[in-house]
């Protein structure tokens, strides 16, 4: 099995502490480095070897939105998680902007932080409901069905990606296979000319 190796920045201990055990103790993930701080992550250096950087929004200095920026500027392969108790819409955007590639709230639950995680390595761009649903009502729908060519499973495919679903949870609610999801996606995120599933609402939906 793949190891999933995640990099944490956030600046509550109690909480990364328990982030740390929660990635080093769950089978195929592992957590090479935990900061306190965007400055001490971009100053160790640790980020070069991870695959997922799990990063606060909140943090003392430097935010962990302008971290993100920063990291997509070093390391352009790195994906970024917002993992954060806010949720307010212009938080949401400006995260989404800077180049997360996902976003879920220290809220939700562990398996459900470990299932984005996997599903962003996976090729997702996951999303707490809540989040989701803040995205889609900022949106105005236009035609992008007919502008864009896309099949109607392919609309039915992104209309279930904007409810924050991952892709099992697709492939379950649709009757299809994993990788026919999978594939739908990657027809969708083409035909959109886009990289992931914030791309491909932001542009499908007109914001």
């Amino acid at each position: 099995m793949e190891m999933i190796r995640v990099l944490i920045v956030e600046d509550i201990a109690d909480y990364r502490q328990a982030l740390k055990r929660l990635f080093d103790n769950t089978q195929g993930f592992s957590c090479i480095g935990d900061y306190k701080s965007a400055e001490s992550c971009l100053q160790a250096g640790v980020y070069t070897g991870a695959d997922i950087a799990v990063i606060d929004i909140q943090l003392p200095g430097m935010s962990g939105i302008a971290l993100v920026k920063e990291l997509q500027l070093i390391k352009p392969g790195l994906l970024c998680m917002m993992c954060t108790a806010y949720e307010e819409d212009e938080k949401v955007f400006s995260a989404l902007s800077a180049g997360a590639h996902g976003y879920v709230l220290k809220s939700d639950t562990p398996v459900q932080i470990l299932e984005a995680v996997k599903d962003l390595y996976n090729g997702g761009s996951p999303m707490s409901s809540q989040v989701a649903r803040k995205v889609v009502q900022s949106f105005k729908l236009h035609p992008a069905q007919t502008e864009y060519q896309l099949t109607p499973r392919e609309s039915d495919v992104l209309q279930l990606l904007s409810k924050g679903l991952l892709y099992k949870e697709i492939a379950l609610q649709l009757g299809i296979s994993h990788e026919t999801v999978r594939r739908h996606c990657f027809n969708i995120y083409d035909k959109l000319h886009v990289h992931n599933r914030t791309e491909a609402l932001n542009k499908y939906f007109g914001r």
